[in-house]
């Protein structure tokens, strides 16, 4: 029982994403030591419309990995790199200059696999 509680603890908030690079991967070195790196992944969906034309709906995430990770993301990934992202999705909130709130979701990268 406890072996399936674990399972289903580690699949409770769990994405897998295959995508391209939009971008360069940015890097931030914080005071504190901690290093973040970010980058927006395109994944793409193929369908037919009702013409029967082909079409193409493209979804844009954006992509956070920390320390180590990040490190390694920023020598190892480039813009227009094919790769599998799997982490989880965050969700949070700020207010900007102008104190209004905003909301953004992150996909927070436990591992990766680069395929080109």
């Amino acid at each position: 029982m406890t072996q399936k509680l674990s399972i289903m603890n580690d699949l409770r908030n769990s994405v897998q994403l295959i995508g391209n690079l939009g971008d360069e991967v940015t890097l931030t070195n914080f005071e504190n030591g901690n290093i973040l790196a970010k980058f927006p992944l395109a994944t793409n969906e193929y369908y037919t419309d009702k013409k029967g034309e082909k079409a193409q709906n493209t979804q844009w995430h954006t992509v956070v990995a920390w320390g180590k990770k990040a490190e390694y993301m920023s020598k190892s990934l480039a813009k227009g790199n094919q790769v599998l992202i799997h982490g989880k999705i965050v969700y949070r909130s700020y207010e900007d200059k102008d104190g209004i709130k905003r909301y953004s979701s992150e996909i927070v990268a436990d591992s990766f696999v680069k395929f080109n």
